[in-house]
């Protein structure tokens, strides 16, 4: 294997104004994931986890450190210093993204939001189809529900219709954010079983949860987050 990502001491931080207070996100913090991985991360709320990911996925700029991630397209690139421009297409065909919550264009369907994504990884109208429905059934969303918008949904049909669409692009590195906060156990099985496909197609993932038990034998190293940096498990 070859490491895909690499982080040196990052470190960022978060100023609230309004308090006149510093708020520490992550801190010095190094990784290196290789290649087909799955990595995972522990911790308490607030010690420092999601703001790892919203770096990567560049939602937050760094304030120091770098992101070194091999990038099909363009090669070996820092996305703590990437341009937008770059940033944008990777996050459109390299790089997927799940959190909580569900962040759609109003007036979207469930079908079209899983189809526009499968659109990005698939060039064939049949594939597209085929991807859309596979991932709806696989997350047991009912047909009615199909042509709804997300905005009717509960919130565990939200975070499957989230992982749905983020999964069905099998991208290169997939972020995961408390995929499963709020599923029932037989979702959080499925994500369990979309996770093995994955891995199993080389796809590599940097994962955050409150309990990785359900994932024991597909998790291949675990890393606890105190205060803002690792403590190896």
């Amino acid at each position: 294997m070859s490491a895909m990502l690499e982080i040196r001491n990052l470190s960022k931080g978060f100023t609230l104004h309004a308090a006149d207070r510093r708020v520490r996100g992550c801190e010095d913090v190094s990784l290196v994931v290789e290649q087909g991985e799955f990595v995972g991360i522990t911790g308490r709320s607030g010690s420092g986890k999601s703001t790892i990911l919203k770096c990567l996925y560049r939602t937050n700029l760094p304030e120091s450190g770098s992101i070194l991630y091999d990038s099909e397209a363009f090669g070996m690139v820092d996305l703590a210093t990437l341009d937008e421009r770059r940033v944008i297409y990777l996050r459109n065909y390299e790089i997927g993204y799940v959190s909580q919550f569900l962040d759609v264009v109003p007036r979207t369907t469930a079908r079209q939001i899983v189809a526009a994504s499968a659109a990005e990884a698939f060039a064939d109208e049949r594939d597209v189809e085929s991807e859309t429905t596979r991932m709806l059934e696989h997350f047991d969303f009912p047909r009615p529900l199909w042509d709804l918008y997300p905005n009717t949904f509960s919130g565990g049909e939200k975070l499957r219709l989230n992982i749905a669409r983020a999964m069905v692009r099998r991208p290169r590195l997939l972020l995961l954010d408390e995929p499963t906060a709020s599923l029932d156990n037989a979702s959080k099985l499925k994500v369990r079983d979309l996770i093995e496909q994955l891995k199993a197609g080389g796809t590599t993932m940097l994962g955050i949860f409150h309990d990785l038990e359900f994932m024991e034998g597909v998790c291949d190293r675990e890393y606890n987050m105190q205060a803002g940096g690792f403590v190896c498990a």
